[in-house]
């Protein structure tokens, strides 16, 4: 069974959305500032011209000021008109200046947001695939859509908007202390409103972060139940599946319903803060200039200035929520690179000493025990910490197995024997809970990711096709490789169709050209295998799809291309034993047996049983 089915058909514990790390505060504020250094010049272009902007907005309600206290006086018609042409040059350059640094502030969200995607990719890649599964694929695909599109989005959008709003509230608020210091306080109404603002973001930031938690947590049980649809059907698991789907929307509905609270709290705070200063400077004013203490200009271009606060207030306050959306969002998008592996795929960071490199390709396996841990990321099903694994749970009990550079050995035995685990092991995905797995005499499961690669490759019964062409699925493993080496890699495994392909290599794959079937999407995962050029190649079933005759051929040219190479087979298939250098017999979590095909079968122990048992 996959690891996918397991999930699916396991018990209805639903994942936190959480198993992969999120990143703290402190964090977030490193990677913005890194982010803001690496394109530094537009940022502060995008900054400049904003107090441009807003500066040249505070010309026009200073001059209506003075066209009011103009008038009154008794000042000429030209006069008012010289005043009111230069309110509209400097209006028509506060626009040109705005619109220039929207333009610079959304081509810096662009190439921001695109580092962004880029480094979320390397980090995901980076992943172990352990991490990976114990996580779920929800939480990794939620965080790489969902949260990346709102990051995307307020550096887009949210953060130029919010600049310019901030430096007009800045420099409107500084004009009416310069017309009136005492009229400059009646801006202190606005206090009410950060105070609401305050409160909101003290609970935002947590609220938000539980509720992309809990979209994460429902997109993963929604793919686990899609992809084992059949797996559910079959075991009659509809009810099961129903009841964890409404706990998950439920939860989804109450972290939802929280900010939605929060937003409803804030914004009509921040509406009323607004006409608070406005109202404060109209009574004193006009108490001001009762006493012939202040001209009545001064008086209408201070109430301008606070009634022009409303606007970039209100901008302020319609992209707080985005902001603090996307805050979490980009919490959950670095946390990516808390991960030990991903962090070693991070520019710009420190890097840790390199581990040693194997000194040669011999695996050796150790006195290994190994058992898999209750829920996911080490929590239990109803997501609490699980204890460490005890002795009478492990799956693998006291394991050892030398296996020699260029050797083929067949790992063979019934269903829940350890096959699969040992195969994870020897991949590097698990490592063992006491014991040891190396190649070369260094840990398999700390090797970094890339020189894993080179060392070891596990090929399961799963398999992907890739939009695009043949020859852009084939490439993946070999970017380098040309027409001839990538019709090598198809004859290897038996994959003559493709040649019958329209276009042959360039014969477009998925939804709108060829629909390759299971037995073909299989062959073009083995070809990738093969351009990969593993020194090491673990086949957990790989064939498993494919019709006898054709996996029969299949692993015919295989072993013909890896020749030479170390290949451990982990199969029910028993003629792959039989052409195996050595038979490695698994029952209960332990090696049983351990020789030749023919040795095993003259030995007539549980070897030779399952040999009677597949020949009938």
């Amino acid at each position: 069974m996959t690891a996918s089915t397991t999930r699916t058909t396991g018990a209805d514990d639903l994942p936190d959305g959480a198993a992969l790390p999120v990143a703290d505060p402190a964090t977030t504020r490193r990677a913005a500032r890194r982010l803001i250094r690496l394109d530094g010049r537009a940022f502060a272009l995008m900054l400049a011209l904003n107090a441009l902007a807003a500066g040249a907005g505070l010309v026009g309600p200073w001059l209506l000021g003075r066209i009011v206290d103009t008038v009154r006086n008794g000042g000429g018609v030209r006069t008012v008109d010289r005043l009111a042409l230069v309110i509209l040059v400097c209006a028509l350059a506060q626009l040109l200046l705005a619109r220039y640094a929207r333009y610079v502030g959304h081509r810096f969200g662009e190439r921001t947001v695109a580092r962004v995607r880029e480094q979320y990719v390397d980090r995901a890649l980076a992943l172990p695939a352990a991490a990976v599964e114990r996580a779920g694929t929800g939480d990794l695909t939620a965080r790489g859509t969902t949260d990346v599109t709102s990051v995307a989005r307020t550096l887009r959008d949210a953060a130029p908007e919010v600049f310019i709003a901030a430096a007009q509230a800045l420099f409107l608020l500084g004009a009416v202390v310069v017309l009136d210091p005492l009229l400059g306080l009646c801006g202190l109404g606005l206090l009410s409103g950060l105070l609401a603002v305050r409160w909101y973001l003290r609970r935002a930031h947590t609220a938000y972060l539980a509720e992309g938690a809990a979209t994460s947590a429902l997109a993963e049980l929604l793919a686990a139940t899609a992809a084992g649809a059949r797996t559910v059907e079959a075991l009659g698991l509809h009810e099961r599946r129903t009841a964890a789907s409404e706990r998950a929307i439920e939860r989804c509905r109450r972290t939802r319903t929280r900010t939605l609270f929060l937003r409803s709290v804030l914004l009509p705070a921040v509406e009323v803060s607004y006409v608070i200063p406005v109202v404060g400077v109209l009574l004193v004013g006009g108490a001001l200039h009762g006493r012939d203490g202040i001209s009545l200009g001064v008086v209408v271009s201070a109430a301008l200035y606070l009634r022009q606060l409303s606007e970039p207030m209100a901008t302020i306050l319609l992209w707080i929520e985005q902001l603090q959306s996307s805050g979490a969002a980009f919490a959950r998008v670095e946390g990516l690179g808390r991960t030990p592996a991903a962090t070693k795929a991070v520019p710009h960071q420190s890097a840790a000493p390199s581990p040693a490199l194997p000194t040669d390709d011999r695996i050796d396996v150790t006195a290994v025990h190994y058992a898999y841990d209750n829920g996911a990321a080490g929590r239990g099903p109803d997501g609490d910490s699980a204890p460490d694994p005890a002795p009478d749970r492990d799956v693998l009990h006291g394991v050892d197995l030398t296996i020699r550079p260029g050797e083929r050995i067949a790992l063979v035995g019934p269903s829940g024997a350890g096959k699969s685990t040992l195969g994870r092991l020897l991949a590097g995905i698990d490592a063992p809970r006491s014991g040891s797995v190396t190649v070369g005499r260094v840990p398999i499961a700390e090797l970094d990711p890339e020189v894993l690669r080179r060392q070891v490759v596990l090929v399961t019964q799963e398999h992907h096709v890739f939009l695009g062409t043949v020859r852009d699925n084939l490439r993946i493993a070999a970017p380098d490789a040309d027409d001839t080496a990538l019709r090598a890699a198809l004859a290897a495994v038996g994959a003559e169709w493709a040649e019958e392909l329209p276009a042959g290599l360039d014969t477009e794959l998925g939804a709108g050209g060829h629909r390759p079937d299971g037995t073909q999407s299989q062959q073009l995962a083995l070809a990738r295998v093969v351009l990969a050029d593993p020194h090491t190649l673990i086949l957990d079933e790989a064939t498993a799809l494919l019709d006898p005759r054709t996996a029969r051929h299949t692993e015919r040219a295989l072993a013909a291309v890896l020749k030479g190479r170390t290949v451990i087979a982990i199969a029910h298939r028993l003629h792959t034993a039989h052409d195996a250098d050595r038979v490695a017999v698994m029952e209960g979590g332990r090696l049983t047996e351990l020789g030749t095909h023919d040795d095993l079968v003259a030995t007539d122990g549980a070897y030779a049983a399952l040999w009677r048992s597949w020949h009938g």
